[in-house]
């Protein structure tokens, strides 16, 4: 094959890429993920003595007039006739012949016979080497595979069906970083619980919903937080055997919250340095985070930008109310066919009333089950009116319509919201006339003005900061959705992948602060008609919010064990397979 001059050069290690996975070498060359996980960082550390040095190897006629054997460490190659560029860890020569060397960190391939070979992506990586040695007049025959778990040296000969299959591999692989159609993921390999992206590709979680067996409305999705069985019973034959949970339960990195003013936040290497008055009260390192987020005038150093951006960590900013302005990240995905893909389905107005009515469907299922769970008495009139709007919600003719039944349900929910609080409103000083009191009548914003709406304000914020950030990291565009329209200053993409989850979480989490006495009357302060939440009131809902978003819940389709961050990234690369055409149907996430 003959390179198109304008194509870049291929590195070879892609190619030891495709033939491992085709789909993991989409992901890392097309859309241009890459994720650290214990196997690709003791993968660098195997290669850090190589490429402490950088050698030159002599032209192959020069080569060829001594006969003493070299090493030559770190060589970079390249060849116009096959479009590849190679770094060879090692290049061993006796003047005649050149054999590279590559350094990988796991174990040799084991075959029937008993006898160690080299993995086939190993081989077709190197046999790639040999290629451009071969196009730069060097003599090459064999090459060898260093695998460090082991100290074991693999060598094998590059014959004409290595060679063969190799171009085969580099033509198909060109062939998909030009195109815009994902390879389908692996089926049940054990190559994908060692995977950096697995998280990313949900390989199993992609065949479940493209299942014939997955092919259920989001009504019929369960979700069961206690007790949880080792099936989910969806309703539809056989009950559903648990995926293997290849993406880890939940993650050990945690957001930042800063909300006193006049903080002072610079940098020094990788650790953040939280100043006061220039006295350093707080140092975090970056490694042990995921989020930054700066509530009021909070001052970051230039310096400490530019370490949280090359981090990959989102900068989120909030007024001192909570209201969300925006994010400052990275170059984050660097691929435009998802967005591509979002920006012409959101112009389809079937699309999007199919995926509206199945977002508003599942918020109004999961209030009803907040107030079935939580309300000291549920009055059955209420649960039966949210029912028959559900039903409503999942036949609604169009948006207009879909905006009115969300907002009756919306009505009848708040209407019994008090019913869940659990403490004595007599509990305040009922001689002061100014003490604030846990009493909710109905939803007010913009200002809030009772506590309880300056918590679910504040709880809404965050969640839409969330998902913002979520939707950046995936790829979307979160200021076109398909509920939501377009409005200046807002996320609607990320509002239409909050509607299931705002009960589940951001109001679960208010009740949960005030029924367990998190949050206290004197966390609230007056200005004017608004209610706001001082900073210490402020740090303990963060530490509520953050201790239900790190609650284990049982996902209703997969039937694995994840915290709720780990939730709505799922439910958000799920939409992502529905725009892509790998899955057909988005399954919301509903709980009963």
């Amino acid at each position: 094959m003959i390179r198109a001059e304008e194509e870049a050069l291929m590195p070879a290690r892609t190619i030891n890429e495709y033939v491992y996975c085709p789909r993991l070498f989409y992901y890392e060359h097309v859309e241009g993920i890459f994720v650290h996980n214990l196997e690709t960082i003791e993968g660098s550390q195997v290669h850090s003595r190589v490429d402490n040095k950088e050698d030159e190897l002599p032209p192959a006629n020069e080569l060829l007039e001594t006969d003493r054997p070299a090493k030559l460490r770190s060589v970079t190659l390249s060849s116009d006739k096959y479009g590849i560029i190679a770094k060879l860890d090692l290049l061993e020569t006796d003047g005649s012949t050149v054999t590279p060397v590559d350094y990988k960190r796991g174990e040799p391939c084991k075959a029937d016979d008993g006898s160690l070979d080299a993995w086939p992506a190993d081989r077709a990586q190197l046999a790639v080497q040999a290629l451009i040695l071969r196009d730069n007049g060097y003599v090459c025959e064999e090459a060898i595979v260093y695998y460090a778990k082991t100290k074991q040296r693999v060598r094998f000969a590059i014959d004409d069906k290595l060679v063969a299959d190799t171009l085969k591999a580099i033509d198909s692989a060109r062939e998909l970083s030009s195109g815009s159609v994902i390879p389908p993921p692996l089926e049940d390999s054990p190559k994908c619980p060692r995977c950096s992206l697995v998280g990313v590709c949900l390989p199993d979680e992609t065949r479940r919903v493209t299942s014939n067996r997955s092919q259920i409305t989001s009504s019929q999705l369960t979700l069961f937080e206690l007790d949880a069985p080792k099936t989910a019973d969806l309703g539809e034959g056989s009950p559903v055997e648990e995926l293997r949970r290849l993406v880890p339960s939940r993650d050990d990195l945690r957001p930042l919250y800063l909300n006193q003013p006049g903080l002072y936040v610079g940098c020094s290497g990788k650790v953040l340095q939280v100043k006061d008055k220039k006295k350093v009260i707080q140092q975090v390192r970056l490694g042990e985070i995921c989020q930054v987020n700066l509530f009021g005038s909070i001052q970051l150093t230039t310096q400490a930008v530019q370490a949280i951006c090359q981090a990959e960590i989102p900068i989120a900013y909030f007024s001192m109310g909570g209201w969300f302005y925006g994010v400052t990240h990275g170059l984050g995905v660097k691929n435009i066919y998802l967005r591509r893909e979002q920006f012409r389905w959101a112009d389809a107005p079937s699309f999007c009333l199919n995926l509206a009515r199945a977002l508003v469907a599942g918020k109004i299922k999961n209030q009803r089950t907040m107030l079935q769970r939580n309300h000291v008495e549920p009055p059955k009139v209420a649960l039966a009116h949210m029912k028959c709007m559900q039903e409503d919600a999942e036949k609604a003719t169009s948006l207009e319509s879909l905006l009115g039944i969300e907002g009756n349900a919306a009505r009848v929910y708040f209407q019994n919201f008090q019913g869940m609080i659990k403490i004595d409103d007599g509990e305040a000083d009922a001689e002061d006339a100014k003490a604030f009191r846990f009493h909710f009548e109905t939803r007010n914003r913009r200002p809030p003005r009772d506590p309880i709406n300056a918590l679910l304000s504040l709880a809404y914020s965050i969640l839409a900061k969330d998902l913002t950030i979520i939707c950046h990291t995936v790829g979307f565009d979160p200021y076109l959705g398909f509920y939501h329209q377009p409005r200046y200053g807002r996320a609607p993409l990320a509002l239409d992948l909050m509607e299931p989850f705002r009960a589940l979480i951001a109001d679960s989490a208010v009740l949960s602060a005030i029924n367990t006495k998190m949050i206290q009357p004197n966390h609230f302060i007056r200005a004017g008609n608004a209610v706001a939440l001082t900073p210490d009131g402020r740090k303990a809902f963060f530490r509520a919010y953050e201790q239900r978003m790190d609650t284990l819940v049982t996902h209703p389709l997969f039937g694995y064990r994840v915290n709720y961050r780990r939730i709505l990234e799922i439910q958000c690369r799920l939409l992502a397979r529905v725009l892509t055409g790998e899955i057909s149907n988005y399954p919301v996430f509903v709980t009963r």
